[in-house]
């Protein structure tokens, strides 16, 4: 009898172990992640990440930190924060050249950006020329829209900038404090909705984009890693592309219920506005794709910036991440 307590003992301890031992291996990895406040591209999945635990479901427990631009580039290359989520593809290319070795892993958003003012006798970009106009400087939305302007002949170099961080351009465009406004979505559509009258200048983009790089595909902002983080972390990886995936096509799928995540402070004009946004996905360009299949296009952002000077030189292949394949 004893011999049969101390078997069942035994069996319930084994169990019970094993039990133990399960649980901890489903633990999600913790996970930090440096990316843009509101209203900027990097801080739009995120908030839909969190509440939808979309992180939990692909093994990950992410901690998302907001910061400006200036701020994300310092804390980023400094390596405080090893992940960053509003990495752009001229700022990676930039750290990579000055020796910080980084590396993008995955596209997230394609590029729009536009230029918006009330005044009249602006129409053209041309017109821009000696005017004032508001803008991130900081951003490579403000770069390509540089590379965009001198296609149509602008001289970039007689825009009298005003440098701002992102959350400052609506109010800019709302008070009609300079004579233009640089700005992307999901600001664009925060501010149209405010402010219905604002117009927007044509920049082109499909036009001089496939004839510059040959492609539709224009990657711009992702997800980013330093190198030896994303060597140390190779497994996280693939859950992190994974969890950004299901984020994108969750939105997608369901653009009212999103908006209201996403803009959960916003009125319910905002909300309908930024859920119209999603629902059309053309000047969001939300598209999630492995940088390493976009290797040609994003070749041709870099020879973008270094058309603009902003690169001195042509950034290393280990800055384009080369995804696991199955």
């Amino acid at each position: 009898m004893s011999s049969m307590k101390t078997n069942t003992l035994r069996t319930l301890l084994c169990v019970a172990l094993g039990a133990s031992g399960h649980a901890v291996a489903q633990q999600p990895e913790k996970l930090q992640m440096l990316t843009f406040g509101p209203p900027s591209l990097g801080a739009l999945l995120p908030p839909v990440i969190t509440a939808q635990k979309l992180d939990q479901k692909n093994g990950l427990s992410i901690d998302f930190q907001q910061r400006p631009p200036t701020a994300y580039t310092a804390q980023f290359n400094s390596g405080e924060f090893k992940v960053g989520g509003s990495a752009a593809l001229l700022t990676v290319g930039l750290a990579d050249l000055r020796g910080v070795k980084v590396t993008y892993l995955f596209n997230v958003f394609d590029y729009w950006g536009t230029v918006v003012t009330s005044r009249p006798e602006i129409q053209t970009l041309k017109d821009l020329e000696g005017k004032e106009i508001a803008a991130a400087k900081a951003t490579t939305n403000f770069r390509l829209f540089e590379w965009l302007a001198t296609q149509q002949g602008v001289d970039v170099s007689k825009l009298k900038v005003v440098n701002t961080a992102p959350p400052g351009l609506v109010g800019y465009a709302l008070a009609d404090r300079a004579a233009a406004v640089q700005i992307w979505e999901p600001a664009h559509t925060v501010l149209k909705a405010k402010k219905a009258s604002v117009r927007a200048l044509d920049l082109k983009i499909d036009e001089s984009w496939k004839k510059f790089s040959g492609s539709t595909n224009f990657p711009y902002l992702g997800v980013a890693a330093h190198s030896d983080w994303a060597k140390a972390n190779a497994a996280l990886i693939p859950k992190l592309f994974a969890t950004y995936k299901d984020a994108a096509d969750w939105v997608l799928a369901h653009p009212d219920e999103a908006a209201k995540i996403v803009q959960a402070k916003g009125t319910a004009d905002d909300q309908k506005a930024l859920a119209t946004l999603l629902r059309a996905n053309d000047r969001l360009g939300m598209k999630v794709a492995w940088a390493s299949t976009l290797r040609k296009e994003i070749e041709s952002v870099y020879a973008a910036g270094q058309a603009l000077k902003f690169l001195d030189g042509k950034p290393s292949a280990e800055s384009i991440y080369e995804a696991p394949t199955k």
